[in-house]
Parts: C-alpha cells; structure tokens; sequence
C-alpha cells in the first residue's frame, strides 16, 4: 500500500538551508570539483606521457565514457533530490547496504580531492610569490592552514557564499589560461597541427593508462547532487549542473591538450617534462610575466577545489550522521547559518590532519602527496559510479519505466567504467601506488564493519535507514512539486494528500507520523 505524505523536514531532523542554490552555483560545485585548471595545469603533461599526439582524443574518449554514467545518475536527479542525494539514489536502487557503502566511498573521494587542493595551493602559492619577486621558500605547512582555515570558514558560514566564491574563482582561472591558449594559437596564424589531428604515432595500447589518467581528471561532476536539499527546482537544475559541468570541463580538456602538446612542439620540448607547463609555455611565447596571473588563477582554483570537496564530503557526512552509521552530534545544522557545521568541521580536521601529517612525518613534497592522494581517490570514484551504473536500471525496473535504452546506457557505462579499473591494476604500478586500491579497500571494509555491528546491535537497522531515505527523497519531491505549483498557481496552496513526481511513492511503514 502506498500514499503521499506530507511535507516535513527530511527525515525528521534539521534541515539546511532551502532554495539557496540556483543552476549557475550548482553548476560551479561540480566543476570546481573537477577543476579543470588542476588538469590544465599540472595532469595533461601526466597524460602526454602516454597517449603523446592522442591527448586530445584520450580526454575527448574519457569525456564520452562518462557521460554513459552521467545519463544513469541523471535517471534519479531528475525525480527526487536531497542532502548527498547520490548515496540516497543508490539506496533507492540496490538497498541501504549498498547506499551506505556508495556515501562511505564518496567521503574517501572527497577526502583525498581536497587534499590534493590543498597541495595545489601550496605549490602556486609559492609560485605566485616567486613571480613576483619574492623569492623566499615558506614551508608548505603555512599554506596548508591558511587554505584550510579560509574554506572551513567559508563553508561553515553559507553555501550561498561558498558556490559563488567556487565560481568566481573557478572562472577567474580558466579565463587566464584560456588567455595563454589563445596568445600560442595567434602566435602561429591558427595553424593546425596535422600531427594531433591525425594521431601521429599512436596506437590504442599506449593510450591506456592515459584514458585512466584523463577520467580521473573528470570525476567529481556528480557532486551537485550533494547539494540537493539546497537546490532551487532541483529536479531540473541538479540534472542539468551534472550534465553540463562534464560538457563544458571535457571540452576544456580536449581544447587545452591539444594546445599545450601544439605549443610544447613548437618549443622544442617533450611536454612531459614540464612539472608547470603553463608556465613554460608562458615564457617561451614571450608572455613571462603572464606566470604570475597563471600561478594566482591556478592558486584560487585548487582552493575552491579544497572548499567545494569540504562542501560535498560534509553533505554526505551529514545524513550518515543522522542514520547512525556516523555519531549523532555530527547530524546537526547551525541556528543562523543552516550549514552542516559539525560535519563541516570534523571532515576539515581530518583534511587538513592528514596532510600534515603526511608532509611533517614523511616529508613528502606536495606534488608527490597530491600525485598520491589524487590516485587513492579516484577508486572511491568507481566504487560509486559502478554502484549508481547498476542501481540505474534496477531502480527503473522498480517503477515499471525500465526501456532497451536504459539497458544500453547502463551496460556500456560499466564496460566502460572497466577501463580506468583495470587499468589501475595491470600493468602493475610502481610501489608504493600499488599499495593504494588494498589501502581503500580497507576502509571499505571498515565502512563494512561498521554496517554489520550496526545491525547485529540494532537488528533492523538497515530497513531503517532503508525507510528514512524513502522518507527524505519523497519529501524532497513533495516539496518540489509543491513549490512549482505555487510558482504557477500564486496563492494556492498545495494539498497534502497532491500527487509526488513520476517515481516517488513511499509506503505507509516508512514513517510513523500522523497523516
């Protein structure tokens, strides 16, 4: 049996701030998450290494290959939406086990993100400041905190502040490179590199471990859904933010591969030499002085890349929190700023803790630390994606709406999401990476662990958080559907017993509250 409900806050607890994020601050949570100035600045000479004159192709095939899994996801963003929405989709799909495991991978993801953000910052800082003539060596450490400190403050104080500041800084640095892009490609007469173009020299072998290299520049399109209980008509916005932000930061990707592998030929040099290609680029094409508005573009971007992975990880702690399998006093919103500042606040120490730890007790330098924590990350990534891959058709089963399409989509998302996974294993890489997918794998057991003493203590556990999330994304739809009648009915006010959108029913069981 099955009936509407009425609106509530999700799940009964606090609630965040409603209707606070439009498409434009969606949109910039996901791509500052997947930088595409990180890519610009520091992967694309990685992934030239491999892939050479195919660069371009590589990032332009990773783009592709994601949007399969994009497609799926979207299959859920676009009927219902709540605080880290994805974890809640996967529940929908293949069961609370299953969901919760999905959310505990997502806080690795975002985890190591933000670390690698934060070592970002510390390497363009310390650029910035030498471009400008300041030439003295400052410990990493100063610029861990000093970026760890501002996000936290940001991200404590208001979403709203948060994606606008994601977005003004994320645009403020891809207009500085797309500026140098532009100086190389004039310098030249617009010519064409027939070279790139026709894939001189590159065979689908060596193009592997570049694919890998160029998908894991792309993850991180999914976190707008994090934000879903935030959203302003989420339904339609939240699918939209993840479909563009892949576009748009592929696009980049493709565009910026091909003209720094265009420019590293006519200097003379192989581009996976470069540690800071742009700023060698920069140089040789009679724009020195340009390194310093790079470097600052380049610095901002991976502090709103820090700050949008604090924002989505928290997002994801915050439900987890309010289901148990994290401690209650984390499931709490700020009186006046309606963040989820205890979440906010615990994620950050433990970001902010681990990098320095692995700087002071290793002595680790921060580009091999950001090479390190980027990789461990990216397996928290494919655990998700296959898991939302799979929950797609299964969820439309549930409805009844399941088509051959649909079937297509999800079988080539996986087929395609084996790429990156086995390319992670074979050929073996170097120690310590190798060491990497068995350290996430324990804490995937951890997260395991955790799951099955919850429910050995609290038999039921699972069919709990199992209904909460039912409750939490039926609500979420009620209120959307409420909210755009309004919007079109001024005046009217949406019944109760009002229908939810296409896919969202919950059972009477789910909740205990009177109707």
């Amino acid at each position: 049996m099955t009936t509407t409900i009425e609106p509530t806050e999700t799940s009964g607890g606090p609630a965040l701030r409603k209707n606070a994020l439009g498409f434009p601050t969606l949109l910039a949570q996901s791509v500052a998450l997947i930088s595409p100035t990180m890519t610009a600045v520091l992967i694309i000479a990685l992934a030239f290494g491999d892939s050479g004159q195919g660069t371009w192709f590589a990032y332009l095939f990773g783009t592709i290959m994601l949007l399969f899994v994009v497609l799926g996801l979207n299959q859920f963003s676009k009927r219902s939406a709540t605080a880290g929405s994805m974890y809640a989709y996967t529940a929908k799909g293949l069961g609370p086990t299953a969901g919760v495991l999905s959310g505990w991978a997502l806080v690795w993801s975002y985890w190591g993100i933000a670390t690698a953000g934060l070592c970002g910052f510390a390497i363009f800082a310390q650029a910035f400041l030498s471009g400008i003539g300041i030439h003295t060596t400052i410990n990493p450490i100063i610029f861990f905190l000093i970026s760890g400190a501002i996000c936290l403050t940001v991200a404590w104080k208001d979403i709203r502040i948060s994606s606008l500041l994601t977005l003004a800084l994320e645009a403020l640095s891809v207009a500085c490179i797309l500026i140098l892009a532009f100086i190389v490609l004039f310098k030249h007469g617009l010519s064409v590199d027939t070279a790139q173009v026709k894939l001189k020299g590159v065979s689908l072998k060596d193009m592997d471990f570049a694919i890998v290299v160029c998908i894991f520049s792309l993850v991180g399109f999914e976190s707008a859904t994090a934000l879903g209980s935030e959203a302003r008509k989420p339904l339609t916005n939240i699918p939209k933010a993840v479909l563009c932000s892949l576009l748009i930061t592929g696009a980049f990707m493709v565009f910026m591969s091909y003209v720094e592998v265009f420019a590293a030929h006519h200097m003379g040099v192989d581009l996976s030499t470069l540690a800071t290609p742009l700023t060698n680029i920069s140089k040789a094409y009679g724009v020195a002085f340009f390194k310093v508005p790079v470097a600052l573009g380049a610095m901002v971007s991976f502090f709103s890349l820090s700050l949008s992975c604090l924002n989505a990880g928290a997002r994801i702690i915050f439900p987890l929190a309010g289901h148990g399998f994290l401690p209650s006093r984390v499931h709490a919103v700020h009186a006046t700023n309606k963040t989820p500042h205890m979440a906010l606040a615990m994620y950050g120490g433990i970001i902010l803790t681990i990098a320095l730890v692995l700087h002071l007790w290793s002595g680790t330098s921060p580009l091999t630390i950001f090479d390190d924590v980027g990789t461990m990350a990216a397996f928290g990534f494919l655990f998700a994606y296959f898991m939302i891959t799979i929950a797609a058709p299964v969820y439309l089963k549930k409805l009844g709406e399941l088509k051959g399409r649909h079937v297509a989509v999800a079988v080539m998302a996986f087929v395609c999401l084996m790429v990156p996974l086995i390319g992670s294993f074979y050929p073996a890489p170097a120690y310590p990476v190798n060491l990497f997918p068995y350290m996430f794998l324990a804490f995937m057991l951890l997260g395991g662990a955790r799951l099955y003493w919850m429910n050995r203590v609290a038999p039921g556990a699972l069919t709990q958080i199992e209904a909460e999330l039912e409750l939490a994304l039926a609500n979420s739809a009620h209120e959307v559907a409420e909210a755009e009648e309004a919007h079109h009915h001024p005046g009217h006010v949406h019944s109760p017993g009002g229908s939810l959108p296409a896919g969202i029913q919950i059972s009477t069981m789910s909740s205990n509250k009177p109707h």
